[in-house]
């Protein structure tokens, strides 16, 4: 018996599962006046990362061989949920950042609910650099994992 369950718990540690990864991006524009453009991506797609990937031998490339459409055919396959400007035509809308909130917790909420859980999560920022500059935005990925 006690063979037996040595067995069961050996096999049980030694089972590998697969992990599958989720990447969906928040974008939040920080231009003045509202102008920006806000939004949650999801990608629907599954590149064939190895058909995009080439090896260098020295300082030759063959990365050239490699069209741009057919990077860009993934992304045109994606979820987009719109969301607010952190400014509006006076300046900070934290009305908006709230809003912006509630809305995140509910898609990762969602995300949760199909079976992901949150692994890590990254964010930056462009912001804007002065009087001529008039262009920024907070980037935030958050990595998902599925067993």
């Amino acid at each position: 018996m006690k063979k037996m369950l040595f067995l069961i718990g050996l096999l049980t540690t030694l089972t590998v599962s697969a992990q599958e990864y989720k990447v969906v991006t928040i974008i939040e524009s920080i231009v003045p006046m509202g102008a920006g453009r806000s939004r949650i991506i999801e990608t629907q797609g599954s590149p064939d990362v190895n058909a995009l990937t080439t090896t260098r031998e020295g300082n030759k490339s063959k990365q050239d061989l490699i069209e741009r459409e057919d990077l860009k055919e993934v992304g045109e396959n994606m979820k987009e949920t719109k969301l607010l400007n952190f400014y509006s035509l006076v300046g900070i809308n934290f009305g908006n950042i709230a809003s912006n909130d509630a809305i995140i917790a509910a898609k990762i909420n969602d995300v949760v609910k199909e079976g992901w859980s949150v692994a890590f999560i990254t964010s930056g920022v462009e912001s804007d650099s002065g009087k001529d500059d008039g262009k920024g935005i907070f980037i935030t990925r958050i990595f998902f994992v599925k067993k």
